[in-house]
């Protein structure tokens, strides 16, 4: 209340006159520019903001595009371990058929051999027993040949024993 009793219609009106100048020095001069800077700065943070959700979808996409070529990954990996027990389960069957086609093979031959062994022992001992007979036959007829009257009874039954056509 003590500034109303003191009041002075001329002070007053300077100090009007005053703040309307600096008004207008302050608009002419500083106003723009501040509020130029403050616009400025209004847009970099606008733009900030704009590159921070663009970053940020692109982000989502790169990890989105991560968890596909991830999976994608994975499936193909999946796929090449079936291949692989796939060939290997083949390989294992192929060598099976193969080694028992081999053993049956072999297994084959050994009979074919003993077979064939077996004949030429058969074959040798027969021949080994024609040789004993004609031998042991040479022996006989030697003894029983050795009387001229035995020869002849001999002779005679074998010719009878012929018939002639």
């Amino acid at each position: 209340m003590a500034l109303l009793e003191d009041f002075s219609v001329g002070l007053f009106f300077w100090q009007l006159i005053l703040f309307i100048l600096l008004l207008f020095v302050l608009r002419k001069f500083a106003w723009k520019p501040i509020l130029g800077a403050v616009e400025e700065r209004e847009k970099s943070i606008e733009d900030s903001l704009a590159s921070a959700e663009k970053a940020r979808a692109e982000m989502e996409l790169l990890q989105s595009n991560n968890e596909r070529i991830l999976a994608e990954a994975r499936a193909e990996r999946d796929t090449i371990l079936k291949e692989a027990r796939e060939i290997k389960d083949k390989m294992i069957n192929d060598a099976k058929s193969e080694a028992g086609a081999q053993a049956e093979k072999i297994i084959a031959n050994a009979k074919e051999q003993i077979q064939n062994e077996k004949m030429a022992a058969v074959t040798d001992l027969k021949n080994q027993v024609a040789e004993m007979s004609i031998e042991i036959a040479e022996m006989v007829l030697r003894r029983e040949l050795d009387d001229k009257a035995k020869q002849g009874d001999l002779v005679k039954d074998q010719l009878d024993n012929f018939k002639l056509n």
